[in-house]
């Protein structure tokens, strides 16, 4: 479009057929018409000039040009409003597609993306090079928190993701960036394998727990035993289950049943059989699955905790069917324990347990997890029945906790020797 007006004042220059020099002020600015935008793109050309403002606004001119001829746009949102907008997208896949937990983690990821790439940066001028070291940055936090490979190559898949689908709906230029690949982990080292207990050691954090829950049951009433109660027994059965953290809060009472009362263990001791099912909409893969794990009386110990509680707090005649309806981990309401919580007494049992060189082994509460899968492996299941149970792919046992499966192999064919924490020890 060409410039309708065809007057102008001493203190107005037009330039090539669709743009003009103006004063504002002491100091020249230039407005140029986009028609495939229908947009006026404006610059201060910050000097009070002539001739230097021409030369300025001519440079503008022959960028908007190239871009117009590349079929790039000049107008961009920011990269926070891309996040948000993404972020608004998945929040309509959540129990279709996604599950709750998994969208807090796309924002996490996103909010540590924005935090190193600037919140105010335009889409459009995102080049595939600008996270070329992202790796290296996430790596190297101020606060020195470790964090893992993995964390990062997860970071980067859902970045790309985002940038892939704001490229789809015009929103970027680019389609994804060339993160610098990350140096390949050996799985087969020790310091590499994923992080998790000895036997001895989740026998001496059991014993822990007991005395943890114990105290707290004791004076349950006093402020703070409560959480350290429920909190102990959630910790306790997270060994037990090897559930997912979201998984596992999410867990209502009427997801447990009974399989077998009082069932006679090898060393004496008698366990029930309980059969937990983990529903579709709180499954990180959303598949429903239902399994059976040994409980040395600890659902039913949090049963009775819990009902008495709501039994003084509710008073309808459909007090049984609500309570089947209620959160297992429940504090208050609908409100439960927090990761927060769960995080702090984890350390409490860590200390407590005496457990020898934390901080390079990187535990946390995921951890028991890590030991309920490898444990499962090391018992010769097959990869695809420890996937079936802990609500995952059979690559993922076998990419991740191979190490076990091939200890269980030379286990196997040295019939003389059996391994114990990794080491191989003759009968």
């Amino acid at each position: 479009m060409t410039l309708k007006k065809k007057q102008f004042s001493d203190d107005e220059i037009p330039l090539f057929d669709n743009a003009v020099l103006y004063k504002r002020g002491e100091f020249w600015q230039m407005r140029m018409w986009l028609p495939n935008e229908h947009k006026y793109a404006r610059f201060s050309l910050k000097t009070r000039s002539k001739s230097t403002a021409i030369d300025k606004a001519e440079s503008h001119y022959y960028e908007l040009k190239v871009m117009e001829k590349q079929g790039k746009s000049y107008f961009s949102i920011t990269t926070k409003m891309g996040v948000e907008m993404f972020l608004e997208y998945k929040k309509k896949e959540i129990g279709t597609h996604i599950v709750v937990g998994r969208y807090k983690t796309i924002s996490t990821h996103l909010n540590h993306w924005l935090n190193f790439i600037g919140k105010d940066v335009k889409l459009k001028e995102l080049e595939r090079t600008d996270c070329e070291d992202y790796g290296y940055k996430r790596t190297k936090t101020k606060k020195n928190i470790k964090i893992s490979q993995t964390t990062v190559e997860n970071e980067q898949s859902t970045i790309n993701a985002m940038i892939a689908w704001l490229h789809k709906h015009k929103e970027t230029n680019i389609d994804g960036f060339d993160f610098k690949k990350l140096k390949r982990i050996d799985k087969g080292l020790d310091e590499n394998r994923r992080a998790t207990f000895t036997d001895d050691e989740v026998r001496d954090i059991s014993n822990e727990l007991d005395k943890y829950i114990d105290e707290a049951e004791k004076q349950i009433d006093e402020s703070g035993n409560l959480i350290k109660a429920i909190t102990g027994y959630y910790l306790m059965i997270s060994l037990l289950s090897g559930l997912r953290r979201g998984e596992q809060l999410q867990l209502r009472w009427k997801d447990i049943t009974e399989f077998e009362h009082n069932v006679g263990g090898k060393d004496g001791v008698d366990f029930n059989l309980v059969r937990i099912t983990v529903r579709a909409e709180t499954s990180k893969v959303l598949k429903t699955r239902r399994f059976v794990i040994k409980d040395l009386d600890y659902f039913d110990r949090l049963f009775k905790l819990q009902y008495k509680r709501f039994a003084d707090e509710y008073e309808g005649e459909d007090k049984k069917a609500k309570f089947a309806n209620s959160l297992i981990f429940r504090l208050n309401g609908e409100s439960c324990i927090t990761p927060r919580s769960i995080g702090y007494h984890f350390d409490k049992i860590i200390e407590l347990a005496e457990i020898k060189h934390t901080e390079n082994r990187d535990l946390v509460p995921y951890s028991f997890r890590h030991y309920f899968i490898t444990k499962r492996v090391n018992s010769n299941l097959p990869p695809a029945a420890v996937a079936e149970m802990c609500g995952t792919s059979i690559s993922q046992i076998e990419k991740t906790y191979y190490h076990t499966t091939e200890a269980k192999m030379i286990s196997n064919a040295l019939a003389d020797y059996e391994y114990k924490d990794g080491m191989l020890i003759p009968k």
